[in-house]
């Protein structure tokens, strides 16, 4: 396991001196990928959760990335995962549907928080106090947690993905623009889980399309 990041809990401290105890991180998975779904996780760690071998997800080996998860499942006051299909990213917009999808993990947690932290950027129309913090999946606990359940969540259902379209190499991309997914596309097309509106997959048109299985909407 990756080593205990230094202070990764300092702003849950400083919260919990302030009087709040349920404190919130979300993340979200997938964001600039060109097939697949957009994944956001929530998580709410307990006090006492151990730190060691927490780290954001992208720092982290798949095997780490699994036990974190698997410790985080079992031990964690809270955790909501939500996903944002390929048509709904294309009907909303990527960004739109981001925060969205966000709030939407926040909001879906069995244990609601009374203090939400984020990644990168500030998302409007929490119910609770929020704080977002740069680069907070690698300086937070509790953000690094959720940004390991959506990557693991994530890769978890492209891994299924890739059984069933597997000319694409899902398995090893997670469809992000690699030269050999976009060597993939020039040949056969997109998939029915392929972003139409993203620039190098199609015409930015998505709303309908073959499988309706494959492309619902939030979830």
């Amino acid at each position: 396991m990756a080593a205990r990041a230094v202070d990764l809990d300092r702003y849950e401290r400083r919260l919990r001196d302030q009087g709040f105890r349920l404190i919130a991180g979300v993340d979200e998975a997938g964001r600039g990928a060109l097939a697949g779904p957009m994944v956001a996780a929530a998580v709410i760690l307990p006090d006492a959760f151990d730190l060691d071998g927490l780290a954001d997800s992208k720092a982290l080996t798949a095997l780490q990335r699994e036990a974190c998860y698997a410790r985080i499942s079992r031990e964690a006051v809270a955790v909501s995962v939500r996903r944002a299909m390929p048509s709904r990213i294309d009907h909303r917009g990527l960004h739109k549907s981001n925060l969205w999808l966000l709030r939407r993990a926040v909001r879906t947690l069995p244990v609601p928080p009374d203090y939400v932290l984020t990644d990168g950027w500030a998302i409007p129309r929490m119910p609770v106090p929020t704080l977002s913090i740069k680069k907070g999946d690698a300086v937070t606990a509790s953000v690094a947690a959720a940004s390991i359940v959506a990557k693991v969540t994530r890769d978890r259902m492209m891994d299924r993905y890739h059984r069933r379209f597997p000319e694409f190499g899902f398995d090893r991309h997670r469809g992000y623009g690699t030269a050999s997914h976009f060597e993939v596309l020039a040949r056969l097309g997109p998939s029915p889980i392929h972003r139409l509106s993203f620039k190098g997959v199609g015409p930015a048109v998505a709303d309908v399309r073959d499988d309706g299985a494959v492309t619902e909407g939030f979830e």
